[in-house]
């Protein structure tokens, strides 16, 4: 008898910069979209013909609860945003993996030429009883996903 299929729960994820895991409580921006270009047809006015032109990305958005762990990742990030480009751009690579309920990753997105253009956190309230969280949103040349076929349950 087949195994039935379990689709993965989108909580347990870990994000890796230069080797090192950072936690996140929110990581979204993982999208590919086609854009199109619209073409008037000589004679033909009941439509446009809508043509493929390019793949676009969103920013890559993390979220987490804001700490006073100085990361690679958050140096990096001061480093760019702060040197108010009289410091090189440096884009690196980012990896995105979803875990299974062992630890084992069932996918990753690895982003490639990503760089930091956004830092920000959260509005200070003195009525919010919540957890602070800072944002970083990179933009990302484009993305590749791996599937860890070993572990597929379908």
């Amino acid at each position: 008898m087949a195994k039935q299929y379990i689709p993965p729960v989108g909580f347990y994820f870990a994000l890796s910069f230069k080797g090192e895991q950072t936690g996140f409580k929110e990581v979204s921006g993982i999208s590919l979209e086609m854009e199109t270009e619209e073409i008037v047809a000589g004679g033909e006015n009941r439509f446009l013909h809508r043509v493929p032109t390019i793949a676009s990305f969103q920013n890559l958005v993390l979220k987490r609860g804001i700490t006073s762990e100085n990361s690679e990742l958050l140096k990096w990030c001061e480093n760019i945003l702060q040197g108010s480009l009289s410091n090189p751009i440096t884009p690196q690579n980012i990896s995105v993996y979803l875990l299974d309920a062992s630890g084992d990753y069932l996918m990753i997105w690895n982003f490639y030429n990503a760089y930091p253009i956004k830092f920000s956190v959260d509005a200070l309230s003195g009525e919010n009883n919540e957890v602070l969280i800072e944002t970083l949103e990179l933009v990302y040349t484009f993305f590749e996903t791996t599937n860890n076929s070993k572990n597929s349950n379908h």
